[in-house]
């Protein structure tokens, strides 16, 4: 059978094209604080790649903290408006090392690309760092139901490139984002190390150590076993 080619690239947003972690840290910690319980950045690394209820419901396990439904509500709230406040202001100048060459390089290739995020607030990050016209499909937190580890991100986003999924390559930097892609049957590069990605295919500090040929040996080495 022969090997099929890269017809699509996948996404994740934080960790991977920006770094809004230290915004998301600051606005949790904000909660955590208010709530009287320490939040540190150990513990935010749980919050990667999950919805913001889901988030808020981990911040409220670490604090052993139990709200009403309609007080939660009103705290994701708070969350996300001192969140948006701080992404607001970012610019092109935020975007991750080799993030702008890799997209510039798959549309000049006429692969697609599509953004497969757990943010509802992509829309507005891909606008102020210039990087909404890479993408043929933008899927994120106001599209699905079923949060990372579960596939259905990257399945819309596949669906919406009109590519099959096993045509699809996944950049992911969260394990519950690494889970999803390959539950999507998709190929996965980690950005980040295997001892903190367990599963993917492959590896990357960042998307400068990545180009197009780069990503067509690992989808290939994927679906002939070579890794």
């Amino acid at each position: 059978m022969p090997v099929a080619e890269v017809r699509g690239v996948i996404f994740d947003l934080d960790g991977v094209l920006v770094d809004t972690a230290v915004h998301h840290f600051g606005a949790w910690k904000a909660i955590a604080d208010q709530l009287g319980f320490s939040f540190t950045e150990a513990h935010n690394e749980r919050l990667k790649g999950v919805s913001r209820m889901d988030s808020l419901n981990i911040l409220l396990e670490i604090g052993g903290v139990t709200l009403a439904e309609e007080e939660k509500q009103k705290l994701a709230a708070q969350k996300n408006e001192q969140y948006v406040s701080k992404i607001s202001t970012m610019d092109a100048g935020e975007l991750l090392p080799g993030a702008s060459n890799l997209l510039t390089e798959l549309q000049s290739e006429n692969i697609p690309a599509a953004l497969g995020s757990a943010s509802r607030n992509a829309p507005l990050i891909l606008k102020n760092t210039g990087i909404t016209p890479y993408f043929e499909a933008v899927v994120d937190g106001n599209d699905v139901e079923k949060a990372k580890p579960d596939p259905q991100v990257f399945l819309l986003g596949a669906e919406r490139m009109r590519v099959p999924p096993e045509d699809c390559v996944v950049f992911e930097d969260a394990q519950a984002g690494v889970d999803a892609g390959r539950k999507a049957g998709m190929t996965v590069i980690g950005v980040g190390s295997p001892s903190d990605l367990q599963g993917a295919h492959a590896y990357i500090s960042s998307l400068a150590e990545t180009n197009a040929a780069h990503i067509r040996k690992v989808h290939e080495g994927r679906q002939t076993g070579s890794v």
